[in-house]
Protein backbone atom coordinates (compact mmCIF):
# COMPACT_ATOMS: atom_id res chain seq x y z
CA UNK A 1 0.00 0.00 0.00
CA UNK A 2 1.16 3.78 -0.97
CA UNK A 3 1.34 6.61 1.60
CA UNK A 4 -1.22 8.03 -0.26
CA UNK A 5 -3.25 5.25 0.31
CA UNK A 6 -2.70 5.16 3.40
CA UNK A 7 -3.16 8.95 4.33
CA UNK A 8 -6.98 8.44 2.45
CA UNK A 9 -7.71 5.35 4.94
CA UNK A 10 -6.29 7.16 7.95
CA UNK A 11 -8.51 10.34 7.06
CA UNK A 12 -11.25 7.62 6.29
CA UNK A 13 -10.44 6.54 9.85
CA UNK A 14 -10.59 9.73 11.90
CA UNK A 15 -14.68 9.72 11.98
CA UNK A 16 -15.00 6.27 13.01
CA UNK A 17 -15.41 4.88 16.65
CA UNK A 18 -13.56 2.10 17.51
CA UNK A 19 -15.84 -1.64 17.37
CA UNK A 20 -13.98 -3.73 19.87
CA UNK A 21 -11.65 -3.11 23.10
CA UNK A 22 -8.94 -5.53 23.66
CA UNK A 23 -8.07 -6.75 27.07
CA UNK A 24 -6.87 -8.97 29.93
CA UNK A 25 -7.99 -11.87 27.36
CA UNK A 26 -5.62 -10.68 24.70
CA UNK A 27 -6.19 -12.27 21.20
CA UNK A 28 -8.41 -14.94 21.17
CA UNK A 29 -10.05 -17.42 18.42
CA UNK A 30 -13.54 -15.45 19.12
CA UNK A 31 -11.75 -11.86 18.98
CA UNK A 32 -10.01 -12.29 15.67
CA UNK A 33 -13.66 -14.20 14.08
CA UNK A 34 -15.48 -11.00 15.12
CA UNK A 35 -12.45 -8.82 13.71
CA UNK A 36 -12.45 -10.81 10.40
CA UNK A 37 -16.43 -10.55 10.07
CA UNK A 38 -15.84 -7.00 10.43
CA UNK A 39 -13.42 -6.42 7.77
CA UNK A 40 -15.56 -8.24 5.71
CA UNK A 41 -18.53 -5.73 6.13
CA UNK A 42 -16.57 -2.53 6.60
CA UNK A 43 -12.95 -3.07 4.73
CA UNK A 44 -12.03 -0.34 7.32
CA UNK A 45 -12.14 -0.91 11.07
CA UNK A 46 -11.19 0.97 14.80
CA UNK A 47 -10.51 -1.10 17.91
CA UNK A 48 -8.90 -0.51 21.24
CA UNK A 49 -5.97 -1.88 23.22
CA UNK A 50 -6.83 -0.99 26.63
CA UNK A 51 -3.01 -0.21 28.35
CA UNK A 52 -3.65 -1.07 31.39
CA UNK A 53 -4.93 -4.61 31.37
CA UNK A 54 -3.96 -5.99 27.86
CA UNK A 55 -0.82 -8.16 27.71
CA UNK A 56 0.69 -7.18 25.01
CA UNK A 57 1.29 -4.01 23.24
CA UNK A 58 -1.20 -2.31 20.49
CA UNK A 59 2.40 -2.65 17.85
CA UNK A 60 2.54 -5.72 18.47
CA UNK A 61 -1.63 -6.73 18.68
CA UNK A 62 -1.61 -4.68 15.13
CA UNK A 63 0.98 -6.90 13.52
CA UNK A 64 -0.49 -10.19 14.86
CA UNK A 65 -3.89 -9.24 14.32
CA UNK A 66 -3.59 -8.13 10.51
CA UNK A 67 -1.46 -10.89 10.27
CA UNK A 68 -4.20 -13.61 11.28
CA UNK A 69 -6.77 -11.62 9.44
CA UNK A 70 -4.40 -10.86 6.17
CA UNK A 71 -5.24 -7.43 6.65
CA UNK A 72 -3.33 -4.41 6.99
CA UNK A 73 -2.06 -1.79 9.56
CA UNK A 74 -3.18 1.57 8.56
CA UNK A 75 -1.92 3.15 11.92
CA UNK A 76 -1.41 2.88 15.62
CA UNK A 77 -1.59 5.65 17.82
CA UNK A 78 -1.76 4.79 21.80
CA UNK A 79 -4.02 2.05 22.29
CA UNK A 80 -5.97 2.74 18.93
CA UNK A 81 -5.54 0.53 16.14
CA UNK A 82 -7.14 1.38 12.62
CA UNK A 83 -6.86 -2.11 9.97
CA UNK A 84 -8.00 -1.98 6.26
CA UNK A 85 -8.51 -5.36 4.25
CA UNK A 86 -10.17 -4.70 0.35
CA UNK A 87 -13.61 -6.48 0.28
CA UNK A 88 -14.13 -6.64 -3.62
CA UNK A 89 -17.96 -7.58 -2.63
CA UNK A 90 -18.19 -4.34 -1.51
CA UNK A 91 -17.60 -2.76 -4.69
CA UNK A 92 -19.41 -5.05 -7.10
CA UNK A 93 -22.55 -2.92 -7.09
CA UNK A 94 -20.63 0.65 -7.87
CA UNK A 95 -19.17 -1.65 -10.92
CA UNK A 96 -23.11 -2.76 -12.12
CA UNK A 97 -24.16 0.60 -11.32
CA UNK A 98 -21.17 1.88 -13.88
CA UNK A 99 -22.25 -0.88 -16.60
CA UNK A 100 -26.32 -0.38 -16.19
CA UNK A 101 -25.18 3.52 -16.79
CA UNK A 102 -23.23 2.99 -19.48
CA UNK A 103 -25.64 0.39 -21.68
CA UNK A 104 -28.43 3.03 -20.47
CA UNK A 105 -25.81 5.28 -22.52
CA UNK A 106 -25.48 3.69 -25.57
CA UNK A 107 -29.25 2.33 -25.69
CA UNK A 108 -29.87 5.97 -26.29
CA UNK A 109 -26.92 6.99 -27.83
CA UNK A 110 -26.31 9.35 -25.38
CA UNK A 111 -22.81 11.01 -26.67
CA UNK A 112 -20.65 13.73 -24.51
CA UNK A 113 -22.08 17.59 -24.81
CA UNK A 114 -18.26 18.00 -26.26
CA UNK A 115 -18.00 15.41 -29.16
CA UNK A 116 -21.63 16.99 -30.53
CA UNK A 117 -21.41 20.33 -32.76
CA UNK A 118 -23.73 23.04 -31.59
CA UNK A 119 -27.11 23.30 -33.15
CA UNK A 120 -27.63 26.22 -34.68
CA UNK A 121 -31.06 27.81 -36.01
CA UNK A 122 -31.60 29.13 -39.39
CA UNK A 123 -31.56 32.54 -38.35
CA UNK A 124 -28.42 32.26 -36.57
CA UNK A 125 -26.88 30.66 -39.76
CA UNK A 126 -28.08 33.37 -41.66
CA UNK A 127 -26.53 35.91 -39.47
CA UNK A 128 -23.49 34.32 -39.00
CA UNK A 129 -23.18 33.95 -43.13
CA UNK A 130 -23.77 37.99 -43.13
CA UNK A 131 -21.02 38.66 -40.83
CA UNK A 132 -18.37 36.34 -42.63
CA UNK A 133 -19.81 37.89 -46.03
CA UNK A 134 -19.36 41.49 -44.19
CA UNK A 135 -15.49 40.29 -43.24
CA UNK A 136 -14.52 39.43 -46.35
CA UNK A 137 -15.91 42.96 -48.13
CA UNK A 138 -13.69 44.72 -45.69
CA UNK A 139 -10.91 42.52 -46.20
CA UNK A 140 -11.46 42.98 -49.89
CA UNK A 141 -11.60 47.08 -49.32
CA UNK A 142 -8.03 47.37 -47.65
Amino acid sequence: MTGKERAYWRSKANSLEPLFQLGKGGISDAFIEQIDGALNTRELIKFKVLLETSPITPREAADEIADKTSSEVIQVIGGVIVLYRYNPKLHEDEKAKKAKKAAKAKRFNIKKKESQPPVKSKKEQKMAAQRKAAAARKLGKQ
